[in-house]
């Protein structure tokens, strides 16, 4: 089923997305926003299946240059589809559409298929792994910080408590704004994190140790991250005054525990020869269980 679903599908889906955006030019009109996004929503959903197709074939994304640039454009529609969702007035896809419709035809056209070498797939998974889950910790940090200063002015401003000398904290709309951006910058970089460390633990040991202190409490990290962002993107009081802040300060206990996951003595990066449910452990024992077995019996065949 998967299988059937081709570059042309999603393409064109995109294609008439683009039209649409470009007829905002021309005349104005009631429905155009959501079958827009209807056709867009419907191009991303052919592309996530047909990315899945691909990972049943053992193609990981950035595994080849085909699929990368497959996936830069559907993290564009991703980004397209949010975008336009919070700014229905302002025609973005104008400037963001061709951009995935070209990526789409470079992968198509000119992009190689032959997988990467193990190593450089290892490798290029490895740095966006490490590398989203630090500026996600950053990113959490910061809403952490400023969810604390949000909920502290607003005590203060309820008490009618004057500001202290030299200790003026922020106004609550400028810290509104900053726990919003972090809350969804940690998210995004959080959830790519969570699926980037799936890919490599893949690549490297074609398991996935979801008995892991890290791997486990980074799943629920970014559970809770995909419970938060949905609730955030639905109800929209969520995105106002202290109930940001909080959403903020809980996403820094999940990722507190994710931290001190990596603190108790984990699997985690542990090198494949060394894990103890590994081939090559098992060959170890093997061997070792052979050799006992000749010396009870006396170097006999």
């Amino acid at each position: 089923m998967l299988e059937k679903i081709t570059i042309t599908c999603f393409a064109a889906s995109y294609a008439v997305a683009l039209a649409l955006e470009a007829s905002r030019i021309f005349f104005k009109s009631g429905v155009r926003g959501a079958v827009m996004l209807g056709f867009a929503g419907a191009g991303l959903l052919a592309h996530s299946l047909f990315l899945a197709a691909r990972i049943r074939q053992g193609r990981l994304p950035l595994s080849s240059e085909f699929d990368w640039y497959l996936l830069a454009a559907w993290l564009l529609v991703l980004a397209y589809l949010y975008l336009t969702f919070y700014h229905p007035r302002n025609p973005i896809g104008i400037f963001l559409l061709p951009l995935v419709l070209v990526l789409v035809l470079v992968a198509e056209l000119l992009a190689s298929k032959t997988p990467f070498a193990p190593e450089s797939g290892k490798l290029v998974w490895g740095l966006v792994h490490g590398g989203a889950l630090l500026l996600g910790t950053v990113a959490g940090l910061i809403g952490f910080v400023t969810g604390l200063m949000y909920l502290w002015h607003a005590s203060l401003l309820r008490r009618k408590l004057p500001p202290r000398v030299g200790f003026q904290l922020p106004n609550l709309e400028w810290l509104q704004k900053a726990n919003g951006r972090a809350f969804l910058v940690t998210a995004l970089f959080v959830l790519c994190g969570f699926l980037s460390g799936i890919a490599l633990s893949w690549l490297t040991h074609q398991a996935i140790y979801w008995t892991d202190p890290v791997v486990w409490t980074t799943s629920l990290l970014a559970l809770w991250m995909v419970v938060a962002a949905t609730f955030n993107l639905v109800y929209r009081p969520a995105r106002q005054g202290r109930k940001v802040a909080y959403l903020t300060l809980a996403t820094f206990v999940f990722l507190a525990m994710s931290l001190a996951g990596l603190l108790l003595g984990t699997e985690h990066a542990r090198p494949a020869k060394n894990r103890p449910d590994t081939k090559a452990g098992q060959g170890v024992s093997s061997s070792r269980a052979a050799m006992a077995a000749l010396s009870r019996d006396g170097g006999r065949p």
